[in-house]
């Protein structure tokens, strides 16, 4: 395991630092997915650094009915949306409980998708090396719905990246990638943003800024 500071100056001083970890490795035609919104910023200095294609993978979580922040699942703009069984049954959740969050989660992420693709096809990610970046991994929910929907493409290798990981999410998510590269795995994990100095949230157009920006594009985004 790397070594990595307990807390990261921002996303893409933590981007810099995976990048750093994921060099160096015999990639197959890499494509680097930042999962929308936050981890864009964080993908942008891996894709530049390996001399990848950038593109975004948007997964929006789907929260307990009056907590929305509180995951239970999460969905993609397309595909059958991912529900963690165990924490519904946990909480005496049924899906239907969840349908209409679910299907404003999807509106939200098709919303996302027409934004940041406009009539730009999507990178194609046959045959290729994929690495999905975020800016951390905390249930995990968004990551696995968005690992699931890329596995259907049938990639060569699916590896999820983030530079810092809740242990339990991490050990779990490894059914769903084929490597999970964590730079740090605190046992104190609470929620991701503690692991940053700065965690202002990323907008749509910092996200397209991203998208179109040369390797040595904006660095303070």
């Amino acid at each position: 395991m790397a070594t990595a500071p307990e807390v990261f100056l921002d996303r893409p001083a933590a981007g810099r630092l995976l990048a750093a970890r994921l060099r160096g490795r015999a990639w197959h035609d890499p494509v680097v997915l930042g999962l929308a919104r936050g981890g864009v910023p964080v993908a942008a200095q891996v894709a530049w650094e390996l001399g990848a294609s950038l593109d975004v993978a948007v997964s929006r979580k789907i929260g307990v009915p009056g907590q929305p922040e509180f995951g239970v699942g999460a969905v993609t703009a397309d595909g059958p949306p991912y529900y963690a069984e165990q924490t519904l049954t946990m909480l005496g959740l049924d899906v239907r409980d969840l349908s209409r969050a679910c299907a404003e989660e999807r509106e939200e992420a098709r919303r996302r998708v027409l934004r940041y693709q406009g009539d730009r096809p999507p990178t194609p990610t046959r045959g290729r090396d994929v690495l999905v970046i975020d800016d951390g991994l905390a249930t995990g929910v968004t990551a696995t719905a968005a690992l699931r929907a890329l596995r259907r493409t049938e990639p060569r290798l699916l590896v999820f990246a983030a530079p810092a990981c809740a242990p339990d999410a991490a050990q779990a998510l490894a059914a769903e990638a084929d490597e999970v590269v964590c730079l740090s795995l605190p046992s104190s994990f609470v929620a991701v943003g503690q692991w940053y100095q700065d965690f202002d949230q990323t907008s749509d157009d910092e996200v397209l800024a991203l998208l179109t920006a040369e390797p040595d594009g904006p660095a303070s985004m």
